[in-house]
């Protein structure tokens, strides 16, 4: 074995992972993913996941009604079905909006929970991945060598906070720095 190469460390070591089982309990980081019930207010409404207004942020300017039956939406899988089955009414300068949206989205959903906040600064300097095997853009999907925008823009949010030094946590985005 290569000394220099250093073992995956099991972040949740007592998670059944053989596959002999389904487990489905959430894993020590599940807050960062957009489909945890951490509601955010975003845009004047408050969502009931981070999911939920993403998904309908693809359709505000094109079919608000859509979006409406998004902010509905029972649960974030619903919202993101909705979406995906009216993918075709999307802006078409989506692609080049989406992250930008995204960060706007997890910077409220952070700013807002505390406990996101706290799982987020208790990540040190790890690499944040959302590890879903079937998105390539969002996590780094099946061959686990997607683009992760998730995972970098909670890592960009993690680096603002370490940056911040000493100020207070609570609120780091809408306070100016100590002088």
């Amino acid at each position: 074995m290569n000394k220099n190469i250093i073992p995956y460390e099991n972040r949740d070591p007592q998670l059944e992972t053989s596959g002999k089982i389904i487990g489905f309990y959430e894993r020590e980081y599940y807050c960062f993913s957009n489909f945890s019930s951490f509601q955010v207010r975003w845009k004047g409404r408050l969502w009931a996941t981070s999911e939920h207004a993403y998904q309908a942020a693809n359709f505000f300017n094109t079919t608000p009604k859509l979006a409406e039956k998004i902010f509905k939406a029972r649960s974030a899988h619903e919202a993101y079905v909705i979406a995906k089955d009216n993918a075709n009414k999307a802006p078409i300068k989506w692609e080049t909006q989406k992250v930008k949206v995204m960060e706007s989205i997890v910077r409220a959903k952070l700013n807002q929970n505390p406990y996101v906040m706290k799982k987020l600064i208790q990540s040190g300097t790890r690499l944040l991945v959302e590890d879903s095997p079937k998105d390539d853009c969002w996590g780094w999907g099946a061959e686990k060598n997607g683009r992760n925008e998730l995972g970098k823009i909670w890592m960009k949010l993690r680096s603002e906070i370490i940056g911040k030094g000493k100020q207070e946590r609570s609120n780091i985005f809408d306070i100016a720095p100590l002088a």
